[in-house]
């Protein structure tokens, strides 16, 4: 399946432009590198959480905007390959120097696709989420996951990817288990649902809440005041 590099960052909303053609300059690199795929997201609609959100796990200020943002790779090994390219690469060293956004804010790492859900169509909205889910609770939570993938592609959405954390460092200031306040024995899943648009979206997410098979049944198998997620539009997807 699909190994995916993911990442959470706070950027000034007046730098929207700027982190764009960013991007957009550093797809060519990537791709080089042998990522098969560079999706940027600009937050869109993203709710505070009372326990956890995005905003939270990037430190976002008032006058930032949370962008959710992921690699996709055939393989780990190609990402690793990809990784030290990255960090002696020259050209990637001069646009270090010119990011338009805190990067010692910005969360990363390496996660592993449990679940790879296609439906038809173009992406032009993603809900992102961000999953804290006991080890031990690994094969559960990706049987409901698949499950509940099977809803979403029937409602319209072009693609549903659950992935596990598989390479997550700690960092300094920010990082995937800070973001959702991983306990011992716990992973991180970085997961997204793309949809043709946010219409079809709402339109969706009001089935599925509707939807008697979708309601929890029983215990489930990760804590969901600790899961965050939010609504984000595609700024640049190569």
């Amino acid at each position: 399946m699909t190994y995916l590099e993911g990442f959470v960052a706070a950027v000034p909303t007046a730098n929207k432009d700027a982190y764009r053609k960013h991007a957009e300059d550093a797809a060519p690199l990537f791709r080089e590198f042998g990522a098969a795929r560079m999706v940027e997201t600009w937050g869109d609609d993203v709710p505070n959480g009372k326990v956890t959100d995005f905003y939270g796990a990037v430190q976002a200020k008032d006058d930032e905007t949370v962008v959710f943002s992921w690699f996709e790779y055939p393989d780990k090994a190609t990402r690793d390959a990809a990784n030290e390219k990255i960090m002696s690469d020259e050209r990637m060293e001069k646009m270090g120097e010119t990011m338009p956004f805190d990067g010692k804010r910005m969360i990363f790492g390496g996660f592993d696709a449990i679940v790879d859900e296609r439906g038809e169509g173009k992406p032009g909205y993603t809900d992102g989420y961000l999953v804290p889910v006991p080890v031990d609770k690994k094969d559960a939570y990706r049987e409901l996951a698949q499950s509940v993938a099977g809803k979403f592609i029937e409602r319209g959405a072009v693609r549903v990817v659950e992935a596990w954390g598989d390479d997550i460092p700690d960092g300094k200031v920010t990082d995937y288990r800070r973001a959702v306040k991983a306990e011992d024995g716990e992973g991180v899943i970085f997961s997204y649902v793309e949809w043709p648009d946010k219409p079809t979206r709402d339109k969706a997410w009001e089935a599925i809440m509707s939807d008697p098979d979708m309601q929890p049944q029983g215990e489930m198998p990760f804590d969901g005041q600790r899961m965050f997620w939010g609504g984000f539009r595609p700024i640049v997807d190569v």
